[in-house]
């Protein structure tokens, strides 16, 4: 279906937005996905602080253009982009989603730290633990050794009883 010229402008300018205020795009692939899967997923995105995106292919190339270094991600079959101001956070939500919903969704490729990425790329971003996760992990390498300690000086104290 044609889309008006200034209809155009506005999307194209809704893509600027995105790209110039999220910390990181990912290009999404949709097929067959029905009308109530993709309301939850983008209600579920929305609580997430993710914003959902679809646009045509043309356009999306049209704003995204020579913006980011590197080769942008080749975009087949309908896309959308899940971005936010995190950015970690689209690429980790839109991977839970594509388990939920196998065949129908899946990441094409990104945007992140101003560089594009392809779809293992953005994968692997995508498997970072959460902050919260991460930094429980620091707490315990960091106690590690303290706790190596602690067991050995327990030890030689037993010992000496």
């Amino acid at each position: 279906m044609a889309i008006s010229k200034e209809k155009k402008k506005e999307i194209i300018k809704k893509l600027d937005t995105i790209k110039e205020d999220s910390a990181a795009v990912v290009f999404v692939g949709f097929n067959g996905l029905d009308a109530d899967s993709d309301t939850i997923m983008r209600r579920k995105l929305r609580e997430e602080g993710v914003g959902y995106f679809v646009a045509k292919k043309t356009l999306l190339k049209r704003s995204f253009a020579n913006n980011f270094s590197g080769e942008m991600p080749v975009l087949e079959g309908e896309i959308a982009l899940a971005y936010s101001d995190d950015a970690i956070t689209p690429a980790q939500n839109i991977k839970a989603f594509t388990k939920q919903y196998k065949d129908k969704l899946r990441i094409v490729g990104g945007v992140f730290q101003g560089v594009y990425k392809n779809e293992e790329e953005m994968t692997e971003i995508a498997s970072i633990p959460p902050l919260p996760v991460l930094r429980g992990m620091f707490v315990n390498v960091i106690n590690a050794p303290l706790q190596g300690l602690v067991i050995s000086l327990q030890a030689i104290a037993d010992k000496k009883n």
